[in-house]
């Protein structure tokens, strides 16, 4: 899960991947919460935690003082002193609110952790950062120094806010997974597979497509121009509308379908693709034939595929850990999980965090890994509606 979440750090297939399945709508929001949540306490990873349950978190406060903290003094500016106290309601009042979500995930997971008796030991988390840094062909020292310069995370945060929750929520999850013979032949086509290469129009507002739509189906030719009027994507609305060539099985059935109807050259109807979420593709033809065999990579999709997979049962149970916790913010005033969740749908008897593929109800936009959605199964866009001469697509 991390490696992949890293890999956004340069460009190259997975990044041009992303595009196409962000625009259609397929969320990762899972797989961040999963991932870059604020989780500081390590079971035994990091023992000078210890004991941080029993009593009130003292993170991120400077080093103890016997005088009362609403008198500590941070600065001195002239003969005027500034305490603790203000600096902390200046944090709270910018920065409060998301503070305090990433304290409540990490107590969410230690204490699945601690009822399951779950430990990540500290020698597991620089395994972990060991094989990560060599995926990406760097020591370990320069993978932490890179991300230390490109995304602002020190080595202990990235250990102790990144790696450790990794790890935790894995274990809670269960790593045993089952790849089909058909998961991996859809992975192939997905892979090295033919592509649609295109031009699209992003939108907003489905009227606006229509009327989008009308200009660009009279005129085809001033497709890049309507792109450059009308699409709200900044990135290929400065490349003319150009987008990453659309591949079979990779996160937007609607998307895919009107795409690989289309001859070089048309214009597919307007594309639903999410909740305001609308796209006209120009075609420009498909992306050349490649001469791999599946079995001569059989082993990379393989691999692929059960890093998807566990990556979606720990988006799962992390989403069901925040369900099934009740937590009362004192800060929003708002009560979330737990007995007011249960008041709508009672949980079964027993209910407890259980291995992957167990929870069964996880929404779609749980997929830690945008791709790993098996977009041949179902479609699940409401059947089209078409006004008198617009054609309509997914709406």
């Amino acid at each position: 899960m991390g490696e992949r979440n890293h890999a956004s750090f340069g460009s190259g297939p997975l990044a041009r991947k992303k595009w196409t399945l962000v625009i259609a709508g397929t969320a990762v929001v899972l797989m961040v919460a999963a991932v870059a949540i604020q989780v500081t306490r390590a079971t035994s990873a990091f023992p000078q935690d210890a004991g941080a349950a029993a009593r009130p978190s003292q993170a991120g406060r400077a080093s103890t003082s016997e005088k009362p903290q609403d008198t500590k003094k941070v600065a001195k500016v002239g003969s005027v002193f500034i305490t603790y106290d203000e600096l902390a309601t200046e944090c709270v009042e910018r920065h409060g609110e998301e503070i305090l979500d990433n304290l409540v995930n990490r107590k969410i997971i230690q204490q699945a952790c601690d009822a399951q008796g779950v430990e990540v030991t500290a020698v597991e988390v620089e395994e972990e950062i060991l094989k990560i840094s060599k995926k990406f062909g760097l020591a370990k020292e320069d993978w932490l120094k890179m991300l230390q310069a490109e995304r602002n995370v020190t080595p202990s945060q990235y250990q102790r806010d990144i790696i450790w929750p990794m790890l935790a929520l894995k274990k809670l999850a269960g790593e045993e997974v089952t790849i089909t013979q058909k998961e991996i032949e859809k992975a192939f086509v997905r892979n090295y597979g033919q592509r649609v290469k295109a031009r699209a129009i992003v939108l907003d507002n489905s009227r606006r497509g229509q009327e989008v739509w009308d200009k660009a189906n009279k005129n085809p030719d001033d497709f890049e121009r309507l792109v450059g009027e009308h699409s709200i994507d900044p990135s290929s609305r400065h490349l003319g509308g150009v987008i990453p060539p659309i591949a079979k099985f990779s996160g937007s059935l609607e998307l895919e379908k009107a795409a690989f109807k289309l001859k070089e050259g048309e214009i597919s109807a307007v594309i639903q693709v999410g909740i305001n979420q609308f796209i006209i593709l120009k075609c420009e033809g498909l992306t050349e034939k490649t001469e791999t065999k599946l079995e001569d990579v059989r082993g990379i999709l393989e691999q692929e595929l059960r890093e998807e997979k566990v990556q979606k049962a720990v988006a799962d149970v992390f989403q069901q850990l925040k369900d099934e916790a009740r937590v009362d913010n004192y800060l929003t005033n708002k009560t979330t999980g737990g007995e007011r969740r249960a008041a709508a749908k009672p949980p079964a008897k027993g209910a407890a965090v259980r291995p992957a593929g167990a929870t069964g109800a996880a929404r779609n936009a749980g997929k830690p890994i945008a791709d790993a959605d098996d977009a041949g199964e179902t479609e699940t866009a409401a059947p089209p509606r078409k006004p008198a001469g617009r054609p309509v697509k997914g709406r």
